[in-house]
């Protein structure tokens, strides 16, 4: 990786731009619990940006910090170079940044189509009266977001059940269908939460290579927990390291492969 005054270059020649959002001195406490205690990092234009750590180490939480969703009681999360406010979920869209759960969060009674539907709501601006009518403004509104909605499902490769309800479908479609509501969101910033969790070997090879695909054709910026370290190596750009609520490791994936302190909390691996 090489090093630029507003950015940096990747090894394998991407350009990364300046610093989209930044945690600074982050303090998140749970009455008298610390689950995020005193961290600093940055997640720039471009960049695939991974935390990780054991169980319990902060990660969602952090995540969560990053998303709007837990306001931190110390520090300051600047986006675009501007302090971040408290804002509620529909604010944080209107800003750019969407995510997908840990656990997943789709209407299992309705359509893969209509599911990524709403990932278009900041895009509807007609009112209720106008969308039944279904006439003018509404129709054209209407068939804009459809349009959009399609070309993610195309993207995606789950033309075959746009139709299908979800409850019916494996866990993995079910995870494509999250990452292609977050999308049609047409985010700059993309958060996954465990994007990989409970796949089969074939069904992370396939969701790696859409994050990669997604990061590559749109630009978008994303930053992702992953347990599965060797995703986590292969996806990434620059990995932040949490163990305890504290940051342990940041860096590039060969800097927190071999750094120390991360292989005693995380990796497991005996040393001399």
């Amino acid at each position: 990786m090489k090093d630029m005054e507003e950015g940096y270059v990747t090894e394998d020649g991407r350009k990364i731009g300046g610093v989209v959002m930044e945690m600074k001195n982050i303090t998140l406490r749970f009455g008298g619990v610390v689950a995020i205690k005193d961290i600093s990092f940055d997640i720039r234009q471009g960049e695939i940006r991974a935390i990780i750590g054991p169980n319990g180490a902060g990660k969602s939480s952090m995540l969560n910090v990053i998303s709007g969703f837990y306001v931190p009681q110390e520090g300051q999360v600047l986006y675009q170079g501007k302090p971040r406010p408290q804002m509620r979920p529909y604010e944080v869209a209107r800003q750019g940044i969407a995510r997908t759960f840990q656990n997943i969060a789709l209407f299992e009674g309705m359509s893969v189509l209509d599911n990524v539907m709403t990932g278009r709501l900041n895009y509807m601006k007609t009112g209720l009266l106008s969308q039944a009518l279904w006439k003018g403004k509404a129709e054209k509104e209407e068939t804009e977001n459809r349009e959009a909605v399609e070309k993610v499902i195309d993207f995606l490769e789950i033309q075959h059940i746009r139709k299908t309800p979800v409850a019916r479908l494996p866990y993995g479609l079910k995870k494509r269908v999250e990452l292609a509501r977050a999308l049609a969101a047409e985010p700059s910033l993309l958060l996954l939460d465990e994007p990989m969790a409970g796949m089969n070997v074939e069904e992370k090879e396939d969701m790696s290579r859409f994050i990669l695909d997604v990061n590559d054709e749109f630009g978008t910026t994303i930053a992702l927990i992953e347990h599965d370290m060797g995703v986590v190596m292969d996806l990434s750009d620059r990995v932040v390291v949490m163990d305890y609520g504290k940051k342990i490791g940041d860096g590039t994936p060969d800097e927190v492969r071999n750094n120390q302190d991360v292989i005693d909390a995380y990796l497991g691996v005996a040393h001399d």
